[in-house]
């Protein structure tokens, strides 16, 4: 059984993080279920293992916090869906990559609930959507902007960060950040594509593709 939690109220980096290894810990040991949590950040930014410290290009924007989760420097806020998934992979199959795709898999799937064509990049984490209606880059590559960023950490083979999908986030706060090291490339946010999407209605599509997603990952 997989429980959904959802906060009501921004939450602070480091007590997400207290909380999310409190719960793998509890999982592990057999005495909590699997869980998945829908939260929102106050704004700061994350620097995952791979952060480069040239990548944080405004330090005193907004705080922050080196984490241990895998990836480089991301922007959380309001506005941005945050999911923390914690997850038994002793259960589901030991395998990192097939989580992280079957992750890229489950927001694909959401953001194709409102007509948007989410797309994954060889050696470009996160989930990516084509923008046509914008110039190409000066080589003539097509443009696309990051909608969602990926990065997760294992212990005991328990699962824990996640993901987040930009909603309606202030962009320009992505601007003191090289986003997860890649430049060139923009962010972007389902009201950015003109989409009216609540919080309420992007949590309801998470929760409608969870299974279809996770079904090559079932507890057995």
């Amino acid at each position: 059984m997989v429980e959904w939690i959802t906060s009501d109220r921004p939450v602070g980096y480091a007590e997400a993080v207290a909380w999310m290894e409190a719960r793998a810990d509890a999982i592990a040991q057999g005495t909590a279920d699997e869980a998945i949590w829908l939260l929102e950040h106050p704004a700061l930014y994350t620097a995952g293992t791979s952060a480069r410290p040239e990548d944080l290009t405004d330090p005193d924007r907004f705080p922050v916090h080196v984490t241990r989760r895998g990836g480089q420097y991301t922007y959380h806020g309001p506005g941005q869906r945050v999911v923390y998934v914690m997850l038994d992979l002793n259960r589901r199959g030991r395998d990192v990559r097939a989580f992280v795709t079957t992750l890229e898999t489950w927001v694909i799937a959401t953001l194709a609930q409102f007509n948007v064509a989410g797309e994954v990049r060889a050696g470009r984490v996160g989930v990516w959507v084509a923008r046509p209606d914008k110039p190409p880059l000066p080589d003539g590559t097509p443009r696309e902007d990051k909608i969602a960023a990926i990065g997760v950490r294992l212990r005991k083979w328990i699962s824990f960060h996640g993901l987040s999908i930009n909603l309606d986030p202030d962009l320009g706060h992505f601007d003191g950040i090289v986003p997860c090291g890649i430049t060139g490339h923009g962010v972007t946010s389902l009201v950015d594509l003109g989409l009216p999407v609540t919080m309420d209605d992007l949590d309801l599509a998470l929760r409608a593709s969870f299974a279809t997603a996770f079904c090559d990952l079932k507890p057995g």
